[in-house]
């Protein structure tokens, strides 16, 4: 046991330890090139255990029956923190583009059929964000976890990542405490347990689409003055019409409950009063945070964008290790969406000046006088 009196920073950091994990499946013959591949990603996956860490303490803090108002600016920092090192690991795929498609082709048998498609902490983070097996079938995909259940036959450590993804599986994921939190808006200064609450919601929302459509006849009308697209009006009442079905919640009608329909109805209608009254004091930390997960989900678009950048750029389209399509299957995971009616308000959202106005103001605001 150290004397804690005597620490050093080797010691701390257990960088001996560390330095001799390089060395592929105990090869004493890496390469310089082989050796900056392995520590490269393994950079990646130190950051990815960082990111698990991080979403772990945000999707905690709003796992509650009541998230307290102090606590809104500490879950915004630590999301800020995963935006940064998500945009930070990004940028280490320029790192492993000095990596020419010769110098990797020289190396790459030594890894058989291992892959990055194998990367347990990826699936794990997208599990705790909350990315459903449907979201990756929309796409033709091949389900990951279950490719890992069966390479882990094969591997020493196989049973103890296939237990951890079996426990995160279970676990509550950062969307859906998003969604719960969501959910309590205090819309027009009434919550989801006040008696007239549905009727509140129902008011907002008919309001906020009575407002979109005056918007919608002016433009439409300056647009046929102008000699636009006769087709126009066609096209505005469609867009209408998909903005009433979102915000009413109608995809929900048939398969699911009418208590399920009601509680989305009033989630979208919670996004949709942050966003709208941000300036307001009461909900303008919560409009960071909504805006702090949107950012979350951009910068890992962007993560999956140029990972598919820098295999193209260093292996063109080959088969990828592990047996998938490579590029192609990268590609299209840059289209998976989580959270995706935080993204879709954005297309609802009205110019301040034309909002609904806002009821109850001095829920919202500041005190401006002392008793």
């Amino acid at each position: 046991m150290v004397n804690n009196a005597s620490v050093n920073y080797w010691d701390y950091l257990q960088v001996p330890k560390l330095l001799n994990l390089q060395n592929g499946l105990n090869d004493n013959n890496v390469s310089v090139d082989e050796l900056h591949f392995i520590i490269v990603h393994q950079v990646f996956e130190l950051w990815f255990k960082q990111v698990i860490s991080e979403i772990k303490f945000v999707r905690d803090k709003l796992n509650v029956a009541r998230v307290e108002e102090e606590n809104i600016p500490i879950i915004v920092h630590h999301l800020q923190r995963v935006v940064k090192i998500l945009t930070i690991a990004s940028d280490h795929f320029v790192l492993m583009e000095t990596l020419t498609p010769q110098d990797f082709l020289n190396f790459r048998s030594k890894l058989g059929t291992a892959s990055g498609f194998q990367s347990f902490q990826m699936r794990q983070i997208e599990l705790l964000l909350g990315l459903t097996k449907g979201e990756r079938e929309n796409y033709n995909h091949d389900n990951p976890i279950k490719f890992l259940y069966e390479t882990s036959k094969h591997s020493i450590d196989g049973s103890e990542i296939v237990n951890l993804l079996e426990k995160t599986s279970t676990e509550k994921n950062l969307l859906e405490c998003v969604l719960d939190w969501i959910y309590r808006t205090p819309i027009q200064g009434s919550g989801p347990n006040s008696d007239n609450d549905n009727d509140i919601v129902d008011e907002f929302i008919s309001g906020y689409l009575e407002r979109i459509k005056e918007i919608n006849e002016t433009q439409m009308k300056k647009l046929i003055e102008d000699g636009g697209d006769i087709n126009v009006k066609t096209k505005f009442e469609e867009s209408y019409n998909e903005i009433y079905d979102f915000l009413n919640a109608v995809e929900f009608n048939q398969s699911d409950s009418k208590d399920f329909k009601l509680r989305m109805k009033r989630i979208r209608a919670g996004i949709l009063f942050i966003e709208s009254y941000r300036n307001f004091p009461l909900v303008s930390w919560p409009r960071i945070l909504i805006d702090s997960i949107v950012e979350l989900e951009e910068c890992f678009i962007k993560f999956r964008f140029n990972h598919a950048r820098m295999v193209e750029r260093i292996i063109g389209r080959r088969i990828g290790t592990g047996g998938s399509s490579g590029v192609d299957y990268l590609d299209e995971t840059t289209k998976y969406r989580i959270f995706k009616d935080l993204w879709k308000i954005r297309t609802i959202l009205l110019p301040s000046q034309n909002l609904p106005p806002l009821k109850n103001v001095n829920y919202f605001q500041f005190v401006s006088e002392v008793d």
